[in-house]
């Protein structure tokens, strides 16, 4: 019988609490040209000579805002963030043409390419760790570490427990707002309803769908409300939000049930931390769980660590602390 020996730790919810890095300000930027329809905005922060890094952000569809370029040392680091295909400053807003994992995969590797890194970090937060472990699995060659937050691997119970029934008991009463602009005789299929409404013909339908369905996110996300939840109601925002991540939830991720836990093996030589809320109500930690119980089988250099006082947000403050301390390390 062989003895598994687990590297977690649960953060005692009194620890103190790290700050950000300063604010920073990109040493260049640009839009990358898909060839297909995109121009993809992207920037770099930091040290040129840094250690090179990639930020995934969340969504899919939610763009990069200034705080995640705090993320990490600007002395030793030199960091490439970008807003996905149609949200942020990325072009055509809210596009679903030509806007798939592999699509952003791909441009992944053009950018890595562009900025001359033969390997650099991965960092990616909900989505986000959707996306760099599907671009690890692809290139595992590329990688050196990977920092991943609130895992999400678009298993079907995974985006039923949010979007159809299981959070909902949680909140219920913001739950009858999320339910509010679809008809009783449509709610057997919440993703499906919404997405009639985010892919139709009627803009007020549309921008009202939108709306309902990034604001039931953005108001579960934290362990405590907050005042950030109502960015999440903006129309822009929520538009090209709300249209991406269903059409992603649609389209299982266009991934294979259960293809990114099960293709762990591929990640055995990569150092990597798991940073989980454990009261995580949009992305629970029974996913996180199941990652790093696979992983940590082929991967001796596998971490999860457990915030005690966390829910989804990367704001977090536990959750903020536990990130900073792997992108020292890795630096």
């Amino acid at each position: 019988m062989t003895i598994h020996q687990h590297h977690t730790t649960l953060q005692d919810i009194q620890s103190p609490k790290r700050e950000l890095y300063p604010p920073i300000e990109p040493f260049q930027s640009g839009m990358l040209d898909t060839g297909d329809g995109h121009q993809v905005y992207w920037e770099l922060v930091g040290n040129p000579a840094g250690t090179p890094a990639v930020f995934l952000h969340g969504g899919p569809g939610a763009g990069c805002n200034p705080n995640h370029r705090r993320l990490f040392d600007p002395e030793k680091y030199c960091v490439l963030l970008f807003d996905q295909r149609g949200c942020g400053r990325s072009t055509p807003h809210a596009s679903l043409e030509n806007n798939t994992t592999w699509h952003l995969v791909s441009d992944i590797e053009r950018l890595r390419s562009m900025l001359g890194a033969e390997q650099w970090l991965v960092f990616g937060g909900s989505w986000g760790s959707t996306l760099a472990l599907a671009y690890a699995e692809e290139f595992p060659e590329h990688v050196s570490a990977l920092v991943l937050r609130g895992i999400f691997t678009l298993r079907q119970h995974e985006i039923d427990w949010f979007y159809q029934a299981g959070a909902s008991y949680l909140f219920p009463d913001l739950w009858e707002e999320y339910q509010a602009p679809i008809p009783e005789e449509e709610r057997e299929d919440m993703v499906a309803a919404y997405h009639r409404r985010l892919t139709g013909d009627d803009e007020a339908a549309r921008l009202q769908a939108a709306q309902a369905w990034a604001t039931w996110e953005g108001r579960t996300i934290s362990l405590l409300p907050t005042s950030a939840a109502t960015a999440f109601g903006d129309p822009h925002f929520a538009l090209a939000f709300a249209r991406i991540e269903n059409h992603y939830f649609t389209h299982g991720g266009f991934l294979d049930e259960g293809q990114l836990i099960g293709r762990v093996e591929r990640l055995k030589d990569i150092p990597a931390v798991i940073v989980q809320g454990r009261y995580d109500v949009c992305t629970p930690a029974t996913t996180a769980w199941d990652l790093y119980q696979a992983w940590s089988r082929v991967n001796p250099r596998v971490e999860l660590h457990w915030v005690g006082d966390a829910g989804h947000a990367v704001t977090e403050p536990g959750i903020q602390e536990q990130l900073l301390a792997a992108t020292d390390r890795f630096a």
